[in-house]
């Protein structure tokens, strides 16, 4: 009888070899595991397409609730005090596409019959019913009638002359541009500069002739309605005078409020 522990079968030196030698080699054979590949550096046109989508993002989210007429004017009419019209003011410094003569004329219609015009023009009616001016209408509601209609020619012949037919005649742009940094007094004077210097439709300053020249023919134009006696060179001095100070107070107030907005009313947006 063969003992079965002194020396080793053939199956059991075939499995040692197996062990020893080829598996360790089959091993050895395969594959690393590489790290993963970094990912592929964004090109400069990946990165100017993405952000003219995010650019674009943010003007469409701008333009939501604009109207028509804001949309392409790039103005705001962010009412001041949530009531006060608003038309032609620009949230921005920089220079826009010219207005075409017919939004000039729209941006000035859009003024002149805003639902905010009719009591502020009865305001200033009864003011002047109270004061007795001028004297020879008197008083009662024919007199007040007149009165109204003086102050709503008055303001919306100013508002064509210095919005539209000015404007349009001598290509300037009627918008105005608010300064939205610096100091108070900094803004302050930009808002009473403007009345004397303008931007042309082609983007350079120069003295604000439609100012001056479209008030100043609204104070003529308004002899017509008026009583002879009041037809003076004084009274048509404090109506042009009038208008440019409205005008002043009006720049004032679109320059200060979004400040006033955020502080008081704590809205940042429009």
């Amino acid at each position: 009888m063969h003992s079965t522990f002194g020396r080793p079968s053939h199956l059991f030196l075939r499995i040692l070899i197996v062990l020893v030698f080829i598996v360790p080699s089959t091993f050895a054979q395969q594959p690393q595991s590489q790290p993963p590949a970094p990912a592929p550096a964004e090109s400069q046109a990946d990165k100017s397409k993405n952000g003219k989508e995010e650019q674009d993002k943010k003007t469409a989210d701008e333009q939501i609730g604009k109207s028509k007429l804001e949309k392409e004017t790039g103005t705001v009419n962010d009412r001041i005090f949530e009531v006060l019209p608003n038309y032609g003011t620009v949230e921005t410094s920089q220079t826009l596409p010219p207005l075409t003569s017919g939004q000039k004329f729209r941006l000035a219609t859009a003024g002149v019959f805003d639902w905010a015009a009719f009591p502020f023009n009865g305001t200033l009616a009864a003011i002047s019913q109270a004061k007795g001016d001028p004297k020879s209408w008197g008083q009662g509601w024919g007199a007040y009638g007149k009165r109204y209609g003086e102050f709503f020619a008055n303001n919306s012949i100013g508002t064509y002359m210095t919005t539209a037919i000015f404007p349009s005649l001598l290509h300037e742009d009627p918008r105005y541009y608010q300064m939205g940094k610096g100091s108070f007094a900094h803004r302050a004077y930009h808002g009473i500069n403007r009345l004397f210097v303008t931007r042309t439709d082609s983007g350079h300053d120069r003295f604000n002739v439609s100012e001056s020249a479209g008030n100043a023919v609204a104070a003529a134009i308004s002899n017509i309605y008026h009583p002879a006696e009041d037809r003076t060179a004084s009274r048509n001095a404090s109506t042009f005078a009038f208008l440019i100070l409205y005008d002043g107070l009006s720049n004032e107030l679109k320059e200060f409020w979004p400040d006033i907005r955020r502080k008081v009313f704590h809205k940042n947006t429009p």
